[in-house]
């Protein structure tokens, strides 16, 4: 039976996978035992996907991005060449967890994590946002935040297309694509439909 979705001869791909129709795993990639990956994902080169990952569809990793344990990514997430994520917020080389010691990290919908950025564990990243280049997320994000620097701190507000948002009184539509969006509290941002 011919597979639905491509993975290059230089990859690896454990028993126990699951991958979506018309996926795409590029060069010298590592797929681990449990992991789940949607359909019409990018996978660039040198990506790894530890145990029991979740991957939702319509996903993006550049090249050199490790998917630890414990780390979920909703639809439509774009991770940047080479962004970390963690799993384990004290380890040690001499005293290991384990997986019951690793703190859960969930991308959520449409989220954008550019180049060289970190995500500590235990955080949620929301909807739509939109994480800069180096910078190192150390708490939760809310849904369309702009986060940059070290620690990443909220410097504004993205629209679903990616354009960053203008707010005046309260509201704010994009200039790119016309969506509207409204501040309903502090650090709340939601799209009026």
């Amino acid at each position: 039976m011919e597979e639905k979705y491509f993975v290059h001869p230089s990859s690896f791909v454990d028993d126990d996978v699951e991958i979506g129709e018309g996926t795409k795993i590029w060069y010298f990639c590592h797929i681990q035992k449990g992991a789940r990956i949607g359909k019409h994902c990018s996978l660039g080169q040198n990506v790894n996907v530890s145990n029991h990952v979740k991957v939702g569809d319509g996903c993006k990793l550049q090249n050199n991005v490790s998917l630890y344990e414990g780390v979920e990514l909703e639809d439509y997430v774009f991770c940047g060449p080479s962004c970390v994520f963690t799993n384990d917020l004290t380890p040690r080389a001499k005293y290991p967890k384990g997986s019951a010691g690793y703190h859960k990290t969930l991308i959520k919908e449409g989220a954008s994590i550019g180049a060289n950025a970190t995500i500590v564990c235990g955080h949620t990243v929301g909807r739509w946002a939109l994480i800069g280049a180096g910078a190192v997320v150390a708490s939760n994000v809310p849904d369309h935040a702009l986060m940059l620097g070290v620690p990443a701190k909220i410097r504004g507000w993205a629209c679903e297309c990616g354009a960053l948002l203008h707010f005046d009184g309260g509201k704010a539509t994009c200039a790119d694509c016309g969506r509207s969006y409204e501040m309903k509290a502090e650090n709340k941002v939601e799209e009026c439909k």
